[in-house]
């Protein structure tokens, strides 16, 4: 039997469909389960091709950190995995615990995050369980999904646009107690209600992705796709591109998916994109996409689909693809750029860029009203969640592996307190509306 304050005990009863005054008598509990890195690991790959994840990713109990005013506990019921815990769990570009102790350093709010581990994760949803001093909006019991864009509201450049100030954080990469555990640390304004129509799995698998894809085409500070658009995806069926090609065809833009497999196509094309290109029939050899003429045989592709070059093209794989990417997009064009998967270091004719007037935009995450503005549309059922996979907290490790050796397509999740999958579930009838394989189609 759980006893009153332990990690259980309360988890029980967010479980159970406790009431928040219910969820506020149970004591929060002093440790919880985890799944972290350990400072002392770094370097273990050193001089290694295969940097395995499952090494370096460890579950266990971790303390619970004191809260501060503006923070909130938040019961993780499920996570997901995205590209940047891959980053943290192979200890580079750096190793994250620089940025933890370079967060360390900012008074005792910071401090707090500079530990021997990591809890990694960037994206969730769960239940309130504590809100600090300073929260006004939010109460425990309440239902949420979180954003990973963690801004400190006295920096003058949040005002303007939270990804411009220079103290934003990406939360759970440069900062500690992120998702991937029992309970994490979030600040409030990190808080989104979750669309009641999905599972805890499909809900906490959406918000990073969908709103660095929302960012890139639609906001005020990315692409501005509009209706007739041409937008070239890149890995269509991967987590920023599964978002993508549905972005662009909800907002009236024409998507041309780029994938590696006809399995992959088949998958496009029942989530609406009508253009595909399976980039193996290119026909390119070992040079893959960095063949010299591999700009030249892509656009042909795509104009004998669409017609014409296309006006946006969406990047984040970087150096594989973007000298292709420069290369297609039509005289006047914008490559949007949020990502370097496949290295850091691109190549590409500068003669296609300046002389045909086109622009290379750079995109980062995105701002908390970004992040609230695409999580509007998924709960009013206009995007939908991309999951493939389903991971035990214990197999963290197996989940981050999965996305980092490309084995998966759309989005993996972690459940972290939730008792199985399929739960959460508080509208059913636009559930049935939308209808399952519509929203478990990566999932077939």
């Amino acid at each position: 039997m759980a006893q009153p304050g332990s990690s259980h005990a309360l988890l029980d009863a967010v479980r159970s469909g406790a009431s928040g005054p219910e969820l506020q008598e149970i004591d929060l509990p002093t440790r919880f389960r985890a799944a972290f890195t350990r400072k002392e690991e770094v370097g273990i790959f050193d001089g290694q091709t295969d940097k395995d994840v499952r090494r370096s990713m460890h579950v266990g109990e971790v303390e619970m950190p004191e809260l501060a005013p503006d923070e909130v506990v938040v019961a993780v019921m499920s996570a997901a995995i995205n590209f940047n815990t891959v980053w943290s769990a192979i200890f580079e570009p750096v190793p994250t615990f620089a940025f933890l102790e370079k967060f360390g350093r900012q008074g005792w709010y910071g401090a707090r995050h500079d530990l021997p581990y990591h809890i990694l994760g960037s994206d969730g949803s769960g239940v309130i369980v504590r809100t600090g001093s300073g929260v006004k909006s939010w109460k425990v019991g309440d239902k949420v999904v979180l954003s990973p864009s963690y801004v400190d509201e006295e920096d003058h450049g949040s005002y303007d646009d939270g990804m411009m100030s220079e103290t934003q954080l990406a939360w759970g990469f440069e900062t500690n107690f992120g998702s991937l555990g029992e309970y994490c640390i979030v600040k409030a304004n990190q808080l989104i209600p979750k669309p009641a129509h999905l599972t805890w799995e499909e809900a906490g698998s959406v918000t990073l992705c969908a709103g660095t894809a929302y960012r890139m085409l639609v906001g005020n500070h990315g692409a501005r796709m509009k209706q007739g658009d041409v937008v070239l995806v890149w890995g269509a069926t991967g987590g920023l591109g599964s978002f993508a090609t549905q972005l662009v065809k909800n907002g009236g833009g024409i998507p041309v998916g780029v994938v590696s497999s006809e399995e992959k196509a088949e998958l496009v094309r029942a989530q609406g994109c009508e253009h595909v290109i399976n980039r193996n029939d290119l026909n390119l050899g070992e040079q893959g996409l960095r063949h010299p003429k591999a700009g030249r045989m892509l656009g042909e592709a795509i104009r004998r689909l669409v017609g014409e070059d296309p006006g946006i093209v969406f990047e984040y794989l970087g150096r594989e693809t973007f000298g292709a990417s420069v290369y297609v997009a039509k005289r006047g064009g914008k490559v949007i750029t949020c990502g370097s998967s496949t290295g850091y270091k691109h190549e590409y004719d500068n003669r296609f860029l300046w002389m045909r007037l086109k622009s290379i935009i750079g995109s980062h995450g995105f701002n908390y009203h970004e992040a609230v503005e695409v999580n509007r549309l998924v709960g009013l059922g206009m995007i939908h969640p991309t999951l493939s996979k389903v991971f035990p907290l214990d197999e963290a490790g197996e989940a981050t592996r999965a996305v980092q050796t490309n084995q998966h397509v759309g989005k993996v999740a972690v459940l972290c307190g939730a008792a199985g999958e399929g739960q959460g579930v508080d509208d059913p009838a636009l559930r049935e509306r939308i209808g399952e394989d519509t929203l478990n189609l990566y999932r077939r």
